[in-house]
């Protein structure tokens, strides 16, 4: 097993440059001059060349390239051109929030989602059968951005019931331990910084999750439908074993692979999805951090906040294939 798993970080590391590579020259082709636009009012020709100089801007782009890799490789991701912060040490404060953000979405999605497919594959051809699969082609047709903009009017302006922006209410302290509400909030026996980090999390948990919601239903349906005509199932039933161990123990089991492959897709996509839905709601994220970056033509910033986001999407296909091994011992000699 441990082969298999080395073998699968040795795949990710041209992917993860590959990603890395295509961000910073598109950066530094495509986007504007950043120094003329932090300098302002200010920026004198003298003032420009200087700060260029000093960033080593003025270098040629495969001497960045190169500097950008060694800084990379010991840890250093750089310093934000606009704050004139360690980037690394930015990136860090804020990817708690979105991790926490997308592994809320992702429960909310793969429970709700796998209940509903598995129901509706038992219940075939009912109301809910066809219910369920209507809400799931709504839910999957729906843009994040568009529902966000609608739950923050539906739920938050005229309603009143949900905070619009930010992790917990301005009039809350709580000690950050973990970089996660929740369960600082548990540790600290802080119940109303829980109920306002619940409250604040809910509208864009939903955001996120309702299209992977919809999406893990209707894969659920589709695949349970041809397990639970197996032989094998009929076989579990005719031994007198209760219905839901029936389809548990032996139909969902069997139908899991292909669920799996789709999990392990999603846990990557929770974590890009954060970047419209952390803009919507003011969410304070790796989304966020990396949008205020492209506004500002912070290079160093947009690499780093690529590199995390990259990096999602391969431990993501990791943990997948791990799973995969689990399931399947074959896959494990492939």
């Amino acid at each position: 097993m441990l082969k298999f798993i080395a073998k699968r970080l040795l795949q990710a590391i041209p992917v993860l440059l590959g990603i890395i590579t295509i961000v910073f020259f598109v950066m530094r082709v495509f986007a504007p001059d950043p120094v003329g636009m932090l300098l302002g009012q200010e920026a004198t020709p003298e003032k420009i060349e200087a700060l260029r100089e000093y960033w080593g801007l003025n270098d040629p782009l495969a001497v960045q390239y190169g500097r950008f890799l060694g800084q990379a490789l010991t840890g250093d991701l750089g310093t934000s051109l606009k704050s004139r912060q360690p980037v690394i040490g930015e990136l860090l404060s804020r990817l708690p929030a979105t991790l926490e953000l997308g592994l809320a979405a992702l429960v909310f999605s793969v429970v709700v989602g796998v209940g509903i497919g598995v129901a509706a594959a038992v219940r075939q051809n009912s109301v809910f059968d066809r219910a369920a699969m209507f809400a799931g082609l709504i839910g999957m047709s729906m843009p994040v951005f568009w529902l966000g903009l609608m739950l923050i009017i539906a739920f938050g302006v005229n309603m009143g019931l949900l905070p619009i922006s930010g992790r917990i209410g301005l009039d809350i302290s709580l000690v950050r331990v973990t970089g996660f509400n929740i369960i600082d909030s548990v540790i600290a026996g802080n119940w109303a910084a829980l109920a306002s980090s619940v409250k604040h999390m809910a509208m864009p948990a939903f955001c996120i999750g309702v299209i992977s919601c919809a999406s893990f239903a209707r894969l659920t349906r589709s695949t349970m439908l041809e397990v639970i005509r197996q032989d094998y199932v009929r076989t579990a039933r005719s031994k007198g074993l209760r219905e839901r161990t029936v389809i548990i123990k032996h139909a969902l089991k069997n139908a899991s692979i292909p669920i799996v492959t789709y999990l392990g897709v999603q846990l990557g996509s929770v974590v890009a999805g954060a970047v419209l839905t952390e803009t919507v709601f003011s969410w304070p994220g790796v989304g966020t951090y990396m949008v205020n970056g492209i506004n500002n033509y912070d290079y160093p910033v947009v690499q780093a906040s690529a590199l995390i986001l990259a990096a999602s999407f391969v431990l993501a296909n990791l943990l997948t294939d791990i799973l995969y091994g689990y399931l399947d011992p074959k896959i494990r000699k492939a």
